[in-house]
């Protein structure tokens, strides 16, 4: 594709994105999705005035600088930052981090960190930070569900990267909103991030260790929540669990169920694409039998069709299930 072709391919993929970019409001959106929009393995993600390019799979350098420049001659776009993305998580383990996510901007002046906006509530970006710069645009339509139904209630985030969902429960007025993560290091950016929204974090509500562990510590002192939210990556490690939502997802919602309160919510999610729709709502209900509870779907949710519309002939990457338990 000659340079030419390729600025009008994303600028017509941005301007497909025009309606959600709102100053002050919402400007963290995906620009561009893959093939959806005439670029095959392509993302393209916009928080304020930084582009966010990643690619999974290899494109020459001559490609990528070309991509990079499409990006940067969008209006409003000042520093473009790349992601090199191995399909396989053991490929980004033996690879030069320098090399897969560079900490210096492929276009534009370095940004150690910039604020985005989603629906009103504000994030930390750093998109120097690694792969995963603070904020997974896919859940936008989630976050706003916690929100909206938050009120009054106590809400387990569980694998809470920066605690997104965790500040959407306290700006919907939650009693309590409790991040679990394995890495202390994202809890404290979450702290940040609650900082930026108005709130005061408690350390209390900000807990680093093993998700299951901690599950089994609550279910055993009886400490239930009105609402826990399940989001754990495809692939995950710990010193003493390995997980995989394909063969594990049915014991995580074990656990998950195990905590929620009567009448309480458990709002499972997936983004594995080779795990269909239906067997993960049956590996989903299949957990709450497992613990003894009985729930139903109450909503399916997924990834916003203005900014992830889907690709022909795909399954859906991203699967939330929201269930309401007895």
């Amino acid at each position: 594709m000659s340079d030419a072709g390729l600025d009008v391919v994303v600028a017509r993929a941005a301007a497909r994105r025009e309606r959600l970019w709102v100053p002050g409001h919402t400007t963290a959106v995906r620009l561009v999705h893959g093939e959806a929009d005439g670029l095959p393995d392509v993302t393209v993600d916009r928080f304020a005035q930084v582009g966010v390019v990643s690619l999974y799979r290899e494109l020459a350098l001559d490609e990528e600088a070309r991509l990079v420049d499409a990006v940067a001659r969008l209006p409003g776009v000042e520093s473009v930052y790349l992601k090199r993305r191995p399909r396989e998580a053991r490929v980004v383990a033996t690879t030069e981090k320098e090399q897969v996510a560079p900490e210096r901007p492929a276009a534009g002046p370095e940004v150690s960190s910039v604020v985005a906006h989603e629906n009103g509530l504000a994030f930390d970006i750093r998109p120097a930070q690694g792969l995963s710069v603070g904020l997974y645009l896919d859940m936008r339509d989630t976050r706003e569900w916690v929100r909206r139904e938050a009120r009054g209630r106590t809400v387990l985030n569980l694998f809470a990267y920066t605690c997104a969902f965790g500040v959407a429960a306290l700006a919907g007025g939650a009693a309590r909103a409790v991040n679990l993560d394995a890495s202390r290091r994202v809890l404290t950016w979450g702290e940040d991030n609650a900082r930026l929204n108005g709130f005061t974090p408690e350390r209390r509500d900000f807990i680093a260790g093993d998700a299951f562990d901690w599950l089994a510590r609550f279910a055993k002192r009886d400490e239930r929540f009105d609402v826990v939210i399940l989001d754990p990556p495809s692939f995950a490690s710990t010193r003493h669990t390995r997980f995989t939502a394909a063969r594990d997802y049915a014991r995580l919602a074990e656990a998950g169920a195990r905590v929620v309160a009567p009448g309480g919510l458990l709002v499972a999610c997936t983004n594995l694409q080779q795990l269909p729709s239906v067997r993960f709502e049956e590996r989903v209900l299949a957990g709450l039998a497992a613990a003894g509870r009985k729930g139903r779907v109450v909503e399916r949710l997924g990834a916003s069709p203005v900014d992830f519309p889907p690709t022909p002939g795909a399954p859906p990457g991203l699967k939330v299930r929201i269930l309401a338990l007895t």
